[in-house]
């Protein structure tokens, strides 16, 4: 069972982080030109499409990775700590803080997303933006590389 949750739970993660970039590049480097290039269309989103879907997979990640957590403590992190390997364990730490920090920021990016649309709060919204994505990018490597440790141990 917790198998096919962590599975769930790493689909979300892939969704919300595909999600996050899309909106932290179309927010941070906005699109100045009219080219079909890739790149060009990538960049060429509304963010504010995003905004309910990133808040409604962080928290269904979050929950979902609250819920995986005790198998984590038993069966993977006694595999650390027998390894010696403390720079992985302690990443992990650090990836509960930080994801608790995004959980704490989504009512501003919310509100700055949907409820404050002018142009003085852009920089707010592209600072929390890029902020949660990179809390995004940091909890899935963590979690993608310590899953990838206790595969191989």
């Amino acid at each position: 069972m917790t198998t096919v949750l962590l599975i769930i739970h790493s689909l979300l993660a892939v969704t919300l982080l595909g999600a996050i970039t899309h909106q932290a590049v179309s927010v941070a480097w906005p699109r100045r030109d009219r080219s079909a290039s890739f790149v060009a269309s990538f960049r060429g989103v509304n963010g504010m499409t995003y905004t309910n879907a990133i808040v409604v997979l962080f928290l269904a990640t979050a929950v979902l990775g609250s819920t995986i957590y005790p198998a984590y403590r038993l069966n993977v992190r006694t595999v650390l700590q027998r390894l010696h390997l403390f720079g992985p364990e302690g990443s992990f730490e650090i990836k509960e803080h930080f994801v608790a920090i995004g959980a704490g920021l989504l009512p501003a990016y919310w509100y700055f997303w949907k409820r404050h649309t002018a142009e003085s709060a852009g920089k707010t919204r592209m600072a929390i933006t890029v902020l949660l994505a990179v809390i995004v990018w940091v909890a899935f490597l963590v979690g993608h590389v310590l899953n990838n440790i206790r595969g191989l141990a």
